[in-house]
């Protein structure tokens, strides 16, 4: 071998020491910052702290409320009847598969009798040392069984003794021995909750029992949500599921101060949104139902409807709060206070009226027979009335809303009218004894955006009674040039304001 032949050996000898030195020492490297990149940092505990201090509160609360908390197991009977038949490979092949819950024949007619029993589940939390349970009216409603389950697994039979379903509240009663040891909740001040507040809901949601969520309070005084007929439910976003009914819902203090009633969702599972009774609502009935009473609302005796910006304008009204008067019923409690149709309430016995749901709970929570002082502004001008609450045998009454459809104006409004008469009335089913009766509206006409249609009465236009057809149009001649005009119109037996744009 050459001389040269030999360098480029050892040339090439040096080069692949190199090289897998240089790859040894980048291995060691990577495995130096691979080891390095599996070990845990470490946790400051003086970071940590704040999130332990509040587990601790979360526990500490749970602890206290959890024993007051029951499962309430309801049954009801559903009985029916068909043709008599034999199963083919008789009862006992069926019974393999559903068990008890196969209907059983209760005569041997050619109409035999079925009985089904159906089962429900919700929570409740218990009030005092005599055994009564607040839960809610939809989980003990038509039922003909009830048994409660404590939090240490010990079950009681119970009866209801008060309900109700207007709130969707009920009180139960544990039936027989009462146990000494019975814990009982607090019931804290729902009104000093604000938007995002810590609450935690307890109960037993798809049956299982003793679960506790947490979460904030999301908003408060929501009504219109369609579960009763009175609602100021706090809103929540701690897990609410079905079998959470009835459960609590506490503050950081271990206080109730909602409960639990109902989740917004289109398959029965939570989906961020919840619902909860305050507890001041349910302080105020509690005396009553637990007396096995009637809960007995006052009634002040007019129909109301919100006040819009437009309506505000029209009664000269700084901003769009109160409730307006649509109409005042003959001989009821307004009326001997001198309201009229037309005021604008603003205030209910110290209390700053918001809109027609506030005032509408404001009255029926006035016991009947008080008298109470009622600031209106009318024509302008604040007055102060003085009346005496009268007792509700209805619902609440509330004006009609207006319709988007099918709405009614003379001429070029898009109106048919014409003058009311008795067999006119009774043909349109109203019970107005004077004004003009909307017979036709044309579709997309500035009638018909106002929400009038046919069926209406228009009893007043600009402040002023309408009579018959000739007097609407000449009112409405007269404001042809003003960008709106109110009118006052009979509907199904209510009244309401609506103002209608001119041009």
């Amino acid at each position: 071998m050459s001389v040269s032949s030999n360098a480029k050996a050892v040339g090439v000898a040096l080069g692949l020491a190199l090289f897998v030195g240089v790859g040894m020492t980048l291995m060691i490297a990577a495995g130096s910052d691979s080891s390095k990149a599996m070990t845990p940092a470490p946790i400051d505990p003086r970071v940590v702290a704040p999130a332990e201090q509040l587990g601790r509160a979360f526990e500490m609360v749970a602890a206290h409320v959890r024993p007051c908390v029951v499962s309430v197991f309801s049954e009801r009977i559903a009985k029916f009847t068909q043709p008599e038949f034999s199963f083919p490979f008789g009862d006992d092949f069926f019974r393999q598969f559903f068990g008890n819950q196969l209907p059983v024949p209760q005569s041997h007619h050619r109409q035999r009798e079925y009985s089904i029993p159906q089962q429900g589940m919700g929570s409740g939390m218990i009030l005092d040392k005599e055994g009564h349970i607040l839960t809610n009216y939809h989980v003990v409603r038509d039922v003909d069984e009830i048994q409660v389950q404590l939090a240490d697994k010990r079950t009681f039979k119970a009866e209801i003794v008060g309900t109700d379903p207007k709130t969707d509240v009920a009180i139960i009663k544990i039936k027989g021995h009462i146990p000494d040891d019975l814990p009982s909740v607090t019931l804290g001040d729902s009104d000093a909750m604000q938007v995002g507040d810590l609450v935690m809901a307890i109960g037993a949601p798809f049956g299982l029992q003793q679960t506790v969520t947490e979460g904030i309070i999301s908003a408060t005084g929501r009504s219109d949500v369609g579960i009763a007929d009175y609602e100021d439910f706090l809103q929540t976003d701690a897990q609410i599921n079905p079998g959470n009914s009835g459960g609590p819902l506490v503050n950081m203090h271990g206080e109730v101060i909602g409960m639990n009633t109902a989740i917004e969702s289109g398959i029965g599972r939570f989906e961020g949104v919840g619902f909860s009774i305050p507890s001041n609502m349910i302080k105020t009935m509690l005396p009553t139902l637990i007396k096995g009473k009637t809960i007995v609302r006052g009634q002040l005796g007019v129909v109301i409807q919100e006040i819009t910006k437009d309506l505000a304008a029209q009664f000269g009204l700084s901003e769009p709060k109160g409730a307006l008067v649509s109409q005042v019923n003959k001989g009821s409690a307004a009326d001997k206070a001198g309201i009229k149709v037309g005021d604008a309430i603003i205030r209910y016995d110290g209390h700053d009226v918001q809109d027609v749901r506030h005032l509408r709970d404001l009255v029926a929570a006035t016991t009947p027979g008080t008298t109470v002082k009622i600031e209106v502004i009318r024509d302008g001008k604040t007055q102060t009335v003085s009346a005496a609450i009268g007792k509700q045998e209805g619902g609440p009454a509330a004006a009609a809303e207006p319709s988007a459809e099918g709405a009614d104006v003379l001429g070029k409004l898009g109106l048919s009218a014409q003058t009311l008469t008795p067999d006119l009335a009774k043909q349109l089913g109203v019970e107005a004894e004077k004004g003009v009766a909307i017979t036709d509206v044309e579709e997309g006409s500035v009638a018909a955006l106002a929400g009038l249609h046919k069926g209406d009465v228009i009893v007043e236009a600009d402040h002023q009674s309408v009579d018959s057809e000739e007097e609407l149009q000449r009112v409405l001649g007269k404001a042809k040039d003003r960008d709106s005009v109110l009118l006052l119109v009979k509907r199904q037996g209510g009244s309401l304001f609506v103002v209608m744009q001119m041009k």
